[in-house]
This record gives C-alpha cells, sequence and structure tokens, in this order.
C-alpha cells in the first residue's frame, strides 16, 4: 500500500470515527439530561416532599431505563449484526429522539397527576432502548473501522463522546443557571434541554445515513448465522467475561460522574450551581485523558490499564468518598471527584474495544451488548437509587464499601483474563 493510500485510508477511518462520535454524543446528551436536570424537574413529576425522597423517585426511574438496556442491547445488537451497524445507530437515535420529545412535552404532576410519572417511564423506556442499543453498535462501529494499530485510540473515543454528552448537559444546565432563576428552572426552564437534545437526534438521524458500512460487517453478509442466540452461545466464556469486565467499571463510573452531583448537593452540602461547575471541570480533564489511555493501550496492552484501575478503585473509594462527604470547598470537592475519575479511565478508555476484541464479527455486537446491558442495568443503572436508599437509612458509608467490593470482582477477572491487543478476534476475521 503506498503512502497516499495510507494516509487516504487513515482520512476516511478518522471521517468515520467522528460521524460516529457525535452521534454518540448527543445520544449520551439525551441520556445524561435527565440525571442533570433531576434536581430541577423532581418536583414537577412527582407529590411534594423532602428532597431527598423526590430524588429518590427520579433515581427509580433512571434505573427503570436501565433496565431497558439489555432488551435494547438485544434487539439493536442483533439487528446490527443481521442488518448492519449504520442502520442500528441511525434507529438507535430514532428511539431516543422520541424519548426526549416526550419529556420536554409531558405536564407536570399537578396538571395531569399520576400520568405525569407514567409518561415520564416511559421515554426513559424508550432511552434505556436506545442506549442499550448504541453501546454495542457504536463500540463494534468503531473498533472494525479504526486501524489495527490504533484501535485503543480510536475506540476511546466512545468515552469521549459519552462524556462529551454529560458535560454538554452540563453545560446547557450552567448556561440555563445564568439567565433562569431556581424557581423559573424548576416550573419550565428545564425543559429546554430536552428540547435542544430531541432536535440535536433529529440532526443525527441525517448524519448517520452517510456513513460508511464496516468492511468487517460487508465481508459477512452471506453468514446464515449473523446475530443469533444459538452463535452467542457458542461464546459462554466470553460473555461472562464481559460481565466480569464491566461490573466494577460501571458502578464506579455512574457513582464518579451522574451520582456525585446529587452526593456533593445532598450530602457535601455544596451549592447546585458550584457542583455545576465542579462537575464541568473535572469531566472536561476525563474527557482529554480518554484518548491519552487508549493511545497508551496500544503499546502497552489492555490488562496494565485494567489493572491500575481495579487496584486504586479498590483501596481508593473509601477514602476517597468519606473525605468528600465532609468537603465544602469546591476545589478541594473537584480534585477529589477528578481523583475518582483518573481511576476510572483505566476502565472507560479501553473497555468498548476490549469486548469487541473477544468476539467475531458474525456476533460482535450481540455479544459486546447483551452481556453488557445486563450488568449495567443490574449495578451501573441502581448505583444511584442504592446510594440514596443507604443515606436515607443513615448508612451511607456502607455504600462507599459496595463500590470497592464491586471494582474487587473486576480486579479478579482483570487478573486472570488473556491480553485482547496481541491475541484478538478483530485481526482473525
Amino acid at each position: 500500500m503506498t503512502v497516499v493510500q495510507e494516509k487516504s485510508n487513515e482520512r476516511r477511518v478518522v471521517a468515520n470515527v467522528l460521524r460516529g462520535s457525535v452521534g454518540n454524543l448527543i445520544e449520551w446528551y439525551d441520556w445524561y439530561a435527565y440525571t442533570a436536570f433531576s434536581i430541577y424537574f423532581a418536583a414537577a413529576f412527582f407529590p411534594k416532599g423532602d428532597q431527598t425522597a423526590q430524588l429518590l423517585n427520579t433515581a427509580a426511574v433512571f434505573a427503570v431505563g436501565f433496565l431497558m438496556r439489555p432488551l435494547g442491547g438485544w434487539l439493536l445488537g442483533r439487528y446490527a449484526d443481521r442488518h448492519g451497524r449504520r442502520a442500528a445507530l441511525t434507529l438507535s437515535v430514532t428511539l431516543m429522539a422520541l424519548g426526549s420529545l416526550i419529556i420536554a412535552l409531558t405536564p407536570s404532576y399537578a396538571t395531569i397527576g399520576v400520568a405525569a410519572p407514567i409518561l415520564l417511564v416511559l421515554a426513559r423506556l424508550l432511552q434505556g432502548l436506545s442506549v442499550g442499543g448504541e453501546y454495542a453498535t457504536s463500540a463494534t462501529y468503531l473498533s472494525e473501522v479504526a486501524s489495527p494499530a490504533r484501535r485503543g485510540f480510536y475506540s476511546s473515543f466512545q468515552y469521549v463522546t459519552l462524556t462529551a454528552g454529560q458535560l454538554v448537559a452540563l453545560g446547557v444546565q450552567i448556561v440555563l443557571q445564568q439567565f433562569l432563576s431556581k424557581p423559573e428552572m424548576s416550573a419550565w426552564g428545564w425543559r429546554i434541554a430536552f428540547v435542544i437534545g430531541a432536535t440535536g437526534a433529529i440532526i443525527v438521524m441525517w448524519l448517520r445515513r452517510g456513513m460508511d458500512e464496516s468492511e468487517n460487517f460487508e465481508q459477512q453478509k452471506a453468514n446464515t448465522d449473523k446475530g443469533t442466540f444459538k452463535a452467542l452461545l457458542r461464546h459462554p466464556k466470553e460473555c461472562l467475561l464481559v460481565v466480569g469486565l464491566t461490573l466494577g467499571g460501571t458502578v464506579a463510573f455512574y457513582t464518579y460522574t451522574t451520582y456525585l452531583q446529587k452526593f456533593m448537593v445532598n450530602t457535601s452540602k455544596i451549592d447546585a450551581a458550584t457542583v455545576s461547575w465542579i462537575n464541568f471541570a473535572a469531566l472536561l480533564v476525563f474527557v482529554v485523558l480518554q484518548p491519552v489511555a487508549g493511545a497508551l493501550s496500544d503499546r502497552i496492552g489492555r490488562r496494565p490499564l485494567l489493572l491500575g484501575f481495579g487496584v486504586l478503585g479498590t483501596l481508593a473509594t473509601v477514602p476517597l468518598l468519606s473525605t468528600l462527604a465532609h468537603t465544602s470547598e469546591a476545589f478541594p470537592a473537584f480534585l477529589l471527584m477528578l481523583g475518582g475519575l483518573v481511576i476510572v479511565t483505566g476502565y472507560t478508555s479501553i473497555n468498548a474495544i476490549v469486548k469487541a476484541e473477544l468476539f467475531p464479527t458474525n456476533i460482535r455486537a450481540l455479544g459486546v451488548g447483551l452481556p453488557y446491558a445486563l450488568t449495567v442495568a443490574i449495578f451501573g443503572g441502581t448505583a444511584e437509587y442504592v446510594a440514596l436508599w443507604f443515606k436515607q437509612a443513615g448508612m451511607e458509608k456502607v455504600f462507599f464499601y459496595y463500590v470497592a467490593g464491586c471494582v474487587l470482582i473486576s480486579l479478579l477477572v482483570y487478573g486472570f483474563m488473556r491480553e485482547t491487543s496481541k491475541d484478538s478476534v478483530l485481526d482473525r476475521d
């Protein structure tokens, strides 16, 4: 291959990664807008009560959305393996647009009574289907279009855009906080975020139609065993490995990102507007770290990063969260949150490529998506609810040990797994 051809292929890879990543960003913006703005709309969807009780209700609905992710991982993963990555990615963003639109337009509990939380649940079910399929298909697509020597780097952009979606949600929140009072934010201002999300998702639907299909999928078109449970059941060890890989990482990730915003308001007693800035700054650094760690994994392998996350996550979680619980100053809180995010980078930057390297093309999207989504639904989606439950019961510190214990289980898996970058199924297809 000539130098000109290599440069042309690399430009094509970059173009496909960018188009896929923009869609991923919008999807995750829509998903995280819920948790970013729940502190404002909790009272709109649920009867009046104390703040912790209302947040507990919104956290329960957040968890319900996660329960749909395994179904989304199965349906859209199967669809991606049978009909193509591009088609599945377009379908997932359509579902997300519909869910955001429902949330934006649903009247409050005071207006339509119990129908309000019912519609909120319906919207989160659609969004749960969407992200359940989005993760698997996006991880599969990025791994398949990436240059073999830079798979860790390019695949890390899944969490770059995933976290960037959360950053955009926080950015929208910060901007709205500058122009609207807290009563205005609670009354109607939060709806603006979901209108933005629905509009962005519609634009992405059009963009994704122009993406190239992956060559791996094109070469498997004649395969009649694509995306079936029969094919998936030939890889039980890999499915269990995905569960073990994901358990500690998903609990730590959702603790250090989505839950910490409420934790700093509800436990540390830091002003909500200040917490938004803390989250924004910490997550911005976190985004920058992803491709750095992904590129590092292309040089030294995936396992060293996973082992680093496992050891540090097990040992540092309890002291980090215990210290943050008694921290009311912004800068120390920022440093503590950033410390947690630096630790979890060892998982987030490479978890997509590690899972994609385990499965053959004909079952890759389903193999990555279903066991991952089941684990995230059971453990990641309930992390916030478990944390708030322990707080309401007066045993908040037990949650800190729960997170550390989940990371320890994953550490044991990392210790015995093979180095996937040196023995990748992607290289055999």
